[in-house]
């Protein structure tokens, strides 16, 4: 049997600005809305790279998160995107969201072992509120 988690109390939180909370237990953080996954890779003379649109926002996310340490064990991870429009698929936006903040909320992306996500939209206010904790063993 399966048991549904609910989302955290902060992934529900709104922010005036980007910015980040942290405390000793979990991080959270308030960032722009990622491009969707299907405008990730490029493809030039036969190479595959990462598109500027998607470097341009990993850099953007870790200017706005620069305070932040990352955690050193596993981590989870419960985020939601508020997206603007109704158009978009919930986990397109994963893979560009979670690669900006290796380096910001973990070393690598392997240490991630949870991942809560969840999609509303807000057309006023486009965001991903992103809770981060370590994973106690």
């Amino acid at each position: 049997m399966t048991q549904t988690k609910q989302k955290t109390k902060t992934n529900t939180a709104t922010f005036e600005e980007f910015g980040v909370m942290q405390n000793s237990a979990e991080v959270v953080l308030c960032v722009p809305v990622p491009p969707s996954a299907n405008r990730y890779w490029r493809n030039f003379n036969g190479v595959t790279v990462v598109s500027q649109e998607a470097r341009d926002y990993k850099d953007a996310v870790r200017m706005l998160c620069g305070q932040v340490s990352p955690f050193e064990g596993e981590v989870a991870v419960s985020l939601t995107v508020y997206r603007a429009r109704k158009s978009g698929d919930l986990d397109n936006y994963l893979k560009v969201l979670l690669d900006a903040l290796k380096g910001v909320l973990y070393h690598d992306d392997s240490a991630i072992t949870e991942i809560q996500a969840f999609r509303e939209d807000d057309k006023t206010s486009p965001r991903v509120m992103v809770t981060a904790w370590e994973v106690k063993n």
